[in-house]
């Protein structure tokens, strides 16, 4: 079976290790997530998500939760 991945990129305030910690859990923990990564020292603190079924309406709603923002930047299919 073939699966679709896309790659998602938001702008967020994720600001440091700390924020980090606290968004691991619930991405790690979000179905249709397969891998996500955050670049802290890009001034719009992207976050790249591959994903399979997840949304980027749920991700940003799972930031949000927690108390980040997220801005959808890009989407690309890979």
């Amino acid at each position: 079976m073939l699966i679709h991945m896309e790659t998602l990129q938001f702008k967020t305030n994720v600001k440091c290790g700390g924020c980090v910690a606290t968004i691991t859990p619930l991405l790690d923990h979000l179905k249709g997530v397969e891998s996500w990564k955050t670049d802290l020292t890009h001034p719009d603190r992207i976050l790249t998500v591959r994903v399979s079924t997840a949304s980027a309406e749920e991700i940003i709603t799972t930031l949000h939760s927690a108390g980040y923002h997220a801005e959808l930047l890009q989407r690309g299919v890979h």
